[in-house]
């Protein structure tokens, strides 16, 4: 999303709008990262329950 862009959507939609429509584009790879870290953790407590 480009500055201009985003200065369109503030004028149109409001600034909470705005705001949250930002964060939530900007938190889509930490969201991806968290949802592959508890995949991990998942298999991998899988393996220790086999190995017992």
């Amino acid at each position: 999303m480009d500055y201009v862009m985003f200065a369109q959507l503030l004028g149109d939609v409001g600034f909470p709008v705005a705001i949250t429509i930002y964060l939530l584009l900007n938190m889509e790879a930490k969201i991806e990262r968290l949802e592959s870290t508890i995949h991990t953790l998942a298999e991998s407590k899988e393996s220790d329950d086999m190995e017992r």
